[in-house]
């Protein structure tokens, strides 16, 4: 997948109801230029993104909106409230300018907000999901029964 890199200024960082909501300026690009015009077809869909420096590493996101005027393109960003520890590490680059990387993700945007009830789990920050090993198996519970 083909990663978009640009300069932004990351705007603000609010928590809404169950996502935190980030916003990105882009400033000063012309009219027709590649890395934001490839942009546009990622509005609406999932991506991972990652700020340069940044602990929080590559994080998914729904790519909620993308406006242009004509000083700036603004991008919208929601991650979901159970990434917690990587919006408090983003939550520091707010306010300042950063290179930004963007690329779609092969995550569908029922399964960014699907719930996983009675299953506890932790994501690194490679995106691969890590189980208590507390937790009983699809084998073990058919067994059981």
């Amino acid at each position: 997948m083909t990663k978009t890199q640009l300069n932004v200024f990351f705007k603000m960082q609010q928590k809404d109801d169950k996502k935190e909501v980030l916003k990105f300026e882009i400033k000063g690009q012309e009219e027709g230029d590649e890395s934001t015009t490839a942009l546009y077809g990622l509005a609406g869909s999932i991506i991972l993104f990652e700020i340069e420096g940044c602990a929080a590493g590559e994080t998914s996101a729904e790519f909620m909106n993308i406006q242009r005027d004509s000083k700036k393109t603004t991008m919208k960003f929601a991650i979901k409230g159970d990434s917690e520890q990587k919006a408090q590490e983003l939550y520091k680059y707010a306010g300042r300018n950063v290179k930004l990387s963007i690329q779609a993700s092969q995550m569908s945007i029922e399964e960014f907000y699907e719930d996983h009830e009675g299953l506890e789990y932790q994501v690194d920050e490679n995106g691969n999901v890590e189980v208590s090993e507390d937790q009983m198996s699809i084998d073990e519970v058919s067994r059981a029964h």
